[in-house]
């Protein structure tokens, strides 16, 4: 299996990871260790049991409390949150979820200038990047800030066993896709290269197990730390056609982000395969399918965890179709295929159709 390239640049991307079950329990001596002294907790009403726990872990350093979680970050939201933390005096925002509760407190950071701490309860893997995003009316707005990587992130795979196998399914073809655009990335290098393909080993075995037994804690763990690799060639290996597409449809249709990633990414992957035939050999090494199957390979896996595999299932209309197009070519004209209308059309109409990629 050959690198991708032995000529790169690298920036290693800051923070403390801290990793395993129960891991939660050291949440207070490990923000003490940061210096932390009134934490603002980002958690939706959903979490409630859990934001109860951790709050009565950090005792007397919880400052107060964000419910007003929706995906996507609503610019207004946000701007609410970042209002909340000055009100109380924050100097740390903790964030318990997916990735919407990661991106509230990436915009509290960057308007407060205050520092966060992650703890993950799915495997969106945001958390280990410096990528930002704030949506209003029907675009999304995408950037990279270093101050918005969190100082410090908490994976505890405990926190994962309530995650339904609805949402943990496309929670996890998510995680996938950031593995499998790292390897084409603006930032692919062979170190990059290295951990995004065991993520994918990872997570394409895993999430089958985590699917049928939803209580397999040991499942459960690796999936989780499948997708924390996923987060961090993410950050540091960027993104691509699939991630350009998914922000494009998630601030036009505002779809579940982790819905659109199991839909679009057997489909993106075909479209850049003619482009990038050592990676997609290196990617059928590490899942066992032929070369040819490969984008067809990820499509069968979204349908096997019961993930969505069509837009149109998850309430795309289908005469967004055109301007969706229109605006996946300006959004990712750097892909290592460069986008023609006609093609990301067909592409597109391919997703929301749900049919199988050739």
């Amino acid at each position: 299996m050959r690198a991708v390239s032995t000529e790169f640049a690298y920036d290693a991307l800051p923070g403390r990871v801290v990793f395993g079950a129960g891991s939660r329990r050291s949440l207070a001596s490990e923000a003490e260790a940061l210096g932390a002294q009134r934490i603002l907790i980002i958690a939706d009403q959903a979490t409630g049991a859990l934001a109860s726990e951790v709050i009565a872990i950090l005792g007397g350093l919880v400052a107060g409390r964000f419910d007003e979680v929706v995906q996507h970050v609503p610019a207004h939201l946000a701007r609410a949150a970042a209002a909340q933390a000055r009100e109380v005096g924050a100097d740390t925002v903790l964030t318990i979820g997916g990735g919407s509760a990661t991106g509230f407190g990436k915009a509290v950071v960057l308007e407060a200038g205050i520092r966060q701490i992650a703890v993950p309860t799915t495997y969106a893997g945001s958390e280990m990047t410096a990528i930002w995003g704030l949506s209003d009316g029907d675009r999304k707005q995408v950037g990279v800030d270093a101050a918005a990587k969190p100082a410090l992130v908490v994976y505890d795979p405990e926190l994962t066993l309530t995650l339904p196998a609805g949402i943990a399914g496309p929670s996890g073809m998510n995680a996938l896709a950031h593995a499998v655009e790292a390897l084409y990335g603006p930032g692919a290098n062979p170190f990059i290269s290295f951990i995004a393909l065991e993520s994918i080993r990872v997570m394409y075995r895993g999430l089958p197990a985590v699917v049928a037994e939803p209580h397999d804690l040991a499942a459960r763990t690796d999936v989780l730390y499948g997708a924390y690799l996923g987060g961090v060639v993410l950050g540091t290996g960027g993104t691509a056609l699939h991630h350009k597409a998914c922000h494009v449809l998630g601030g036009m249709f505002n779809l579940d982000h982790g819905g659109m990633n199991a839909a679009v990414l057997g489909h993106a992957l075909a479209y850049n395969a003619p482009a990038i035939g050592e990676i997609i050999n290196n990617i059928a090494a590490v899942i066992d399918v032929a070369a040819r199957e490969v984008p067809a390979a990820f499509f069968d896996l979204a349908g096997a965890i019961g993930a969505p595999t069509s837009l149109e299932a998850l309430g795309m209309p289908a005469d967004g179709l055109d301007e969706a197009a229109r605006r996946v070519v300006i959004e990712a004209a750097a892909n290592v295929r460069p986008p023609t209308e006609d093609g990301i059309r067909q592409m597109l109409d391919d997703a929301f159709s749900g049919r199988r990629p050739a």
